[in-house]
């Protein structure tokens, strides 16, 4: 750390302090690893050894096996979730957990018929979800809405029931609705029409897009499912025409630094391109992912823009800005933490 002159060292201002919008978080990967110990034990679930043990599981997604085997880890933690009880304590936890870490707005990620098996149905999954959001939200403070999410891995007609649903339950607190799973299966034009069904209905189309797959993941997203905002969107950076359509249209990339390197698509977290796509211009909204299963959470995303980066206090805010102009809160919520980032910043 450099030091001015009298010997002082810059004081260096706490990232968990600083508010901020949390627009890139799944839902089963919220959950604490305490918790899925807690709930295996109590379903008599047989977890595999790597979500066990102290550390965060090794992971690598940039081939099909390794994809898969992310995936058996995260579906294996799913399936601890059985009782709306359960789908409670996640989300009420997910919330306490942001709030620590200084985010004032929480949109959080979920394909419910995942859980539907388990919890009666569809609708009433979806109903106990978003029961468990107003509640955590009005417990703890934090502005909290669902993004339900679709998965390219089934087949379109499936993802137009579900935009179908997102917009019937819009005024519960749905805001958006995206798309998920391996961006390297399916093509985003595809889901199209489930796409224009959400959009009309008035929700925010959110699809991931450029982080397993290149940069035409993310121009399929804009072009195809006309995207207000990219799950990723890190591959971007290989094409600066796209940049320059991204930061044009201002379209916000919920870039998720530590996941991006627990996946492989980037050896060190200096390699995750943060400075091209700020540079650039493109707005960007740091997200955790899935804290499950990478081990760190929204703060730290922010660390990591400092540590391995060099963004200064001045920039981290305005990050944080970009986070609270791409999410989907209310001009109240808004003008709220858009106030609290200048106050931090004036310290």
């Amino acid at each position: 750390m450099p030091v001015l002159s009298g010997g002082t060292p810059p004081r260096v201002r706490d990232l968990t302090l600083l508010p901020k919008a949390h627009l890139h978080l799944h839902f089963t990967g919220s959950m604490r690893p305490s918790t899925l110990l807690d709930l295996a034990e109590k379903h008599g679930v047989h977890l595999p050894d790597a979500l066990t043990g102290a550390e965060p599981p090794k992971l690598r997604a940039t081939d099909e096996r390794g994809w898969f085997r992310f995936q058996r880890l995260y579906d294996a933690a799913r399936s601890c979730l059985r009782t709306p009880e359960d789908i409670q304590r996640l989300v009420r936890e997910a919330a306490e957990e942001d709030v620590r870490d200084g985010s004032g707005w929480l949109e959080i990620q979920v394909d419910p018929t995942s859980y539907a098996p388990l919890l009666g149905g569809l609708i009433p999954a979806l109903e106990i979800i978003l029961d468990a959001v107003d509640s955590a939200s009005r417990e703890t403070g934090l502005g909290m809405r669902v993004l339900v999410a679709a998965n390219r891995m089934k087949h379109p007609l499936d993802a137009r029931t579900l935009a179908r649903l997102a917009v019937r339950y819009a005024d519960r607190g749905i805001v958006g609705f995206g798309l998920s799973n391996d961006e390297r299966r399916g093509m985003a034009r595809d889901f199209d029409r489930a796409f224009a069904i959400a959009r009309e209905g008035g929700l925010l189309a959110a699809p991931h897009g450029g982080e397993l797959a290149g940069p035409a993941s993310v121009r399929d997203c804009l072009d195809d499912l006309d995207a207000s905002r990219i799950g990723h969107g890190v591959r971007a950076a290989e094409n600066p025409r796209l940049l320059k359509r991204l930061a044009d249209r201002q379209i916000t990339c919920e870039v998720c630094p530590s996941s991006n390197v627990a996946l492989g698509v980037y050896e060190k977290p200096e390699d995750v391109p943060l400075r091209t796509l700020f540079e650039a211009g493109v707005p960007m909204a740091l997200g955790a992912d899935d804290p499950l299963l990478f081990g760190s959470r929204l703060a730290a995303q922010y660390e990591l823009a400092r540590e391995h980066h060099g963004f200064t206090d001045a920039e981290l805010a305005e990050l944080a800005r970009q986070s609270v102009r791409g999410s989907a809160a209310p001009v109240d919520v808004r003008e709220r933490l858009l106030g609290g980032i200048d106050a931090w910043l004036a310290g």
